[in-house]
């Protein structure tokens, strides 16, 4: 079975809508894993925006990248700038895949708009995993 591994910053939001989309698309054909650099632990608003999408994340955990760093991975896909800098060599065949989506932790504004932001860049991400999915499995 493939192993993907989603990497951000801080595991709370774009890397766990990341993972909730991929376990999704790939129907039990990958293992997939996400970490951050660091673990800020969930982030409300992505456990929010994924529900209204009908995707349950709210059991996921906030990892951090040193729990996956002897594994042998597939993919690492990194969805930050951030991650993608700090992002480690991993043992393996790992292929590093990049594609930076905005941060809507840091969204300002009322909580409509707010709400907006994380559902625009949750569209962003489900469609970068079912493409990823559908190309790769």
């Amino acid at each position: 079975m493939k192993t993907i591994l989603v990497l951000c910053t801080g595991n709370s939001c774009r890397s766990q809508m990341a993972e909730g989309y991929l376990r999704h698309f790939a129907e039990g054909k990958a293992w997939v894993f996400s970490a951050g650099i660091e673990a800020h632990g969930l982030n409300p608003g992505a456990v929010a925006a994924m529900k209204a999408d009908g995707l349950d994340i709210s059991q996921h955990t906030s990892n951090t990248l040193q729990e996956y760093e002897d594994q042998k991975m597939d993919w690492v896909i990194t969805v930050c700038d951030n991650a993608k800098e700090h992002c480690p060599v991993f043992p393996g065949r790992a292929k590093v895949i990049h594609h930076a989506f905005p941060d809507p932790a840091g969204a300002v504004g009322t909580a409509a708009e707010i709400r907006k932001q994380f559902e625009s860049v949750r569209d962003e991400i489900k469609k970068f995993c079912e493409n990823f999915i559908n190309k790769n499995l």
